[in-house]
């Protein structure tokens, strides 16, 4: 069976298209990697990136990309909704096929170890790559964001896992690590009282005592004056989309709130979707051999 790793870094660019788009030329020069989706936010101001293939042409896409972020990317001058500590702010590997965890674990070590010593951005290594069991969680290595971490990286609880224990400059420091499958999902509310959006987001989010599996803030999105459930939900087998979304939903009726729209940022597994399907259309006896696409890939 042929090796293939996803990586789907975030750039803390969204704005700028002539900076994202050459960020992204990192990613199609490289040999043996396929490029499956760009997705920019422009209030989050974060671009996601996700593509596949041999896991060492991968992980050169990837440093290839991070050094490009960190030539044309100052975070001195970023600001946007989503949390970030650097440039390049969080680069996961995921297994595909013919590729096991503690290989993906060995791959963000030595990317890790070559952003270091190359570029000299300090580097946290988390999930499946943690050292500790607090840096399992990229919420606590981004505790402050860009600005707390400046004045908290020298700290021996806050010192990198590589690199020195100093900001870049100009692009920050960079998290990198290995994971199961993501979804990035957004839920849109008809209000812009983003206090609201925010109780949602505790009301669902695990570390509040909400669903496992599951991060969520509420952010505002500027453009639309729209509030926003933003949502990272780390294992959608053990807790499901529809689930998520009808408990927002709920919740947003008790603040006299509507649901008016969702969105994945970047790619989902056709399960999860199925599971929706499943879920909504209250299907009896259903098989996912009976999606015609599914069968045709199998031929």
């Amino acid at each position: 069976m042929k090796k293939i790793v996803e990586c789907v870094p975030n750039i803390s660019e969204g704005r700028r298209k002539e900076v994202i788009e050459a960020i992204v030329d990192e990613v199609r020069k490289v040999e043996g990697v396929k490029l499956l989706d760009v997705k920019s936010d422009e209030s989050h101001n974060r671009t996601v990136i996700t593509f596949v293939g041999e896991p060492q042409a991968v992980k050169k896409a990837a440093f290839n990309l991070t050094a490009k972020a960190a030539e044309l990317i100052d975070m001195e001058k970023h600001k946007g909704e989503h949390p970030r500590i650097g440039a390049t702010d969080v680069i996961p590997f995921i297994p595909v096929s013919g590729v096991t965890m503690e290989e993906c674990v060995h791959l963000a070590n030595e990317l890790g170890q070559e952003i270091a010593e190359k570029l000299e951005i300090p580097v946290y290594l988390y999930e499946e790559a943690a050292r500790t069991p607090e840096r399992r969680s990229l919420p606590n290595i981004r505790k402050g964001e860009y600005e707390g971490l400046k004045d908290e990286i020298t700290k021996p609880e806050r010192r990198p896992d590589y690199g020195p224990a100093r900001m870049h400059p100009t692009a920050g420091a960079t998290v990198v690590g290995a994971r199961q499958f993501l979804i990035a999902y957004n839920i849109n509310l008809d209000t812009n009282d983003v206090t609201i959006a925010k109780k949602i987001a505790n009301a669902i989010r695990e570390a509040k005592g909400g669903y496992k599996y599951v991060r969520a803030m509420g952010v505002m999105i500027e453009e639309r004056n729209q509030a926003q459930v933003s949502i990272n939900m780390t294992n959608y087998t053990g807790t499901p989309l529809y689930r998520v979304f009808e408990t927002v939903k709920s919740e947003a009726a008790r603040y006299g709130v509507n649901v008016v729209g969702s969105e994945i940022v970047g790619l989902v597994p056709v399960d999860a979707l199925l599971d929706v399907a499943d879920f909504y259309l209250r299907l009896e006896n259903f098989n996912r051999k009976q999606v015609l696409e599914l069968n045709l890939d199998e031929v």
